[in-house]
């Protein structure tokens, strides 16, 4: 299964055999081996590529429930005798802020120094939808006031509001405060339709009854960051996590949006890696769901 998975994900039986540290036809043969014992083919191999067959398809979700299942079994025998190892997969918005996460992940490392810490950057809806689906351990989340992450265990990290950022020489940026109404007259950066991060602003500028024109959607804050500085557009950020952004100004927004960051994790339990890291982060698993 592990062998499959790796083909998988590279794509190569070549590279898949690297990453196993294994010889290709030692992978190859068990992947046949295998196809034999299930009746079915589950990959289609060419001379220029290699994918999945409907059947390595249906087979593959299960093959890494499998492979996650046999770590934490491992984890697990590991923590009775008082070794925390294995793997936690972290989940995090662009512009997490209610925590210093490299602080953390020395931290971290410095205590389980056997634990392999993995990092996956999406948005918060999706991030949920991984932790519920078993695909990340941990995630910090954004969410606009009001929305609660469901089927999830978690709590509330921090609030924060929002801040115009704009370049240094933009018109705003020696007033004290600005207001939605006179944002709306400029061009913005923002993070695609229907994010957690874009929804936000949206909705604040929807109920005051206001349209803007958002002239370029970024993925990551700090490119959102070079547009604004190069005076191509402003946008509307968490005021805790500008200060990582140079080359800007911010103004306080006085009817701006606000949002709640969230650190969730499965109802389902933690792993011992996963546990550690929640003690790291001064978070006691008791608390009740999100």
């Amino acid at each position: 299964m592990r062998y499959v998975v790796a083909v998988a994900e590279t794509g190569s039986f070549t590279k898949a055999a690297r990453q196993c540290l294994v010889v290709q036809s030692a992978l190859s043969h068990q992947i046949a081996r295998l196809e034999r014992s299930l009746g079915a083919r589950l990959f289609e191999r060419t001379s220029r590529s290699v994918r999945l067959t409907p059947a390595g398809a249906a087979f593959l979700p299960s093959a890494r429930q499998c492979l996650d299942l046999a770590e934490r079994a491992a984890a697990e025998v590991a923590a009775a005798v008082g070794e925390v190892r294995g793997r936690v997969v972290v989940g995090v918005i662009p512009t997490v802020a209610a925590v210093d996460l490299p602080a953390a992940l020395k931290v971290f490392r410095e205590r389980y120094p056997q634990v392999r810490v993995a990092l996956r950057m999406l948005s918060s809806y999706e991030l949920v939808d991984q932790v519920r689906q078993g695909g990340l351990d941990l995630a910090f989340l954004g969410l606009p006031l009001g929305v609660r992450p469901e089927g999830v265990r978690g709590r509330e990290l921090a609030r924060d509001e929002h801040v115009a950022v704009m370049a240094p020489g933009h018109p705003l940026a020696r007033q004290e405060s600005t207001n939605l109404r006179t944002l709306a007259e400029e061009l913005f950066a923002d993070f695609p339709a229907g994010s957690p991060g874009r929804t936000q602003s949206d909705q604040a500028f929807s109920i005051a009854g206001l349209h803007r024109e958002v002239a370029f959607e970024v993925t990551t804050a700090e490119l959102m960051a070079g547009l604004i500085r190069e005076g191509l557009a402003v946008a509307v950020l968490p005021s805790r996590y500008t200060p990582r952004l140079s080359g800007v100004v911010t103004v306080p927004i006085v009817d701006g949006p606000s949002r709640v960051e969230h650190l969730v994790w499965s109802a389902g339990g933690l792993t011992p890696a996963a546990a550690a890291f929640l003690d790291v982060l001064g978070v006691p698993e008791t608390v009740g769901g999100a």
